[in-house]
């Protein structure tokens, strides 16, 4: 069998917070068990998809070239936390006849009543994710109806900002705005050139606060 272990933020992949837990719970299993274990695939740093997530993929291979017949993680949602990706693991399982184990859960393809039982826990995983998305947007639309300024704070003084607004109402281009600052030795907020990417970004901040060009 191979194990896999992951962690989302710097934070934990630089203080190894997660994976040395993760690595005691596998390592209890795969002993009461009387597993071998051949390898454990590690991924720090990675988001929620399996995309972008090389350890994972290379445990996959190896499962998928028969090298190992169970793939075993602490917890479900350091495999997926998307219904769409937690599918294509069983079916991956399926057609390598190798099996998937999730501690935390009966995700325990080795029995039809686990695979079925792991098929409901991704959904509602899904749903735990969607609904924390959910609450994040209503609570930012309650602090934009409150007036509270999102976004990136603001760095150019309100007089060159103004400037790119009234330039960019009067029909230049972004390139043609940074050509005149530049031309006129304004520096941007980071005391460099202007491009026609800082322009846009100037009239974002702009936006913002209701100054639309």
């Amino acid at each position: 069998m191979v194990a896999y272990r992951r962690v989302s933020t710097g934070a934990q992949e630089v203080s190894g917070l997660g994976l040395e837990a993760q690595q005691a719970l596998i390592e209890a299993e795969v002993a009461r068990r009387k597993w071998s274990l051949v390898e454990t695939y590690t991924d720090a740093g990675s988001g929620g998809s399996m995309r972008g997530r090389p350890g994972l993929h290379e445990a996959l291979e190896r499962l998928d070239r028969g090298e190992a017949d169970v793939l075993l993680a602490a917890k479900l949602d350091r495999l997926s936390r998307s219904t769409k990706d937690f599918v294509e693991l069983l079916d991956g399982a399926a057609r390598g006849h190798w099996h998937l184990l999730a501690l935390d859960a009966p995700a325990d393809t080795t029995s039809p009543q686990g695979e079925a039982l792991a098929s409901m826990l991704a959904v509602f995983s899904q749903l735990e994710r969607r609904l924390i998305g959910l609450r994040t947007q209503e609570a930012l639309a309650a602090l934009k109806a409150r007036g509270v300024r999102l976004g990136r704070p603001r760095l150019l003084s309100d007089e060159i900002r103004s400037r790119v607004v009234a330039s960019r109402r009067n029909g230049l281009t972004l390139s043609g705005i940074a050509d005149q600052l530049n031309g006129d030795g304004i520096p941007t907020a980071c005391g460099g050139v202007w491009f026609a990417a800082s322009v846009r970004r100037a009239l974002q901040s702009a936006a913002l606060d209701g100054e639309a060009a």
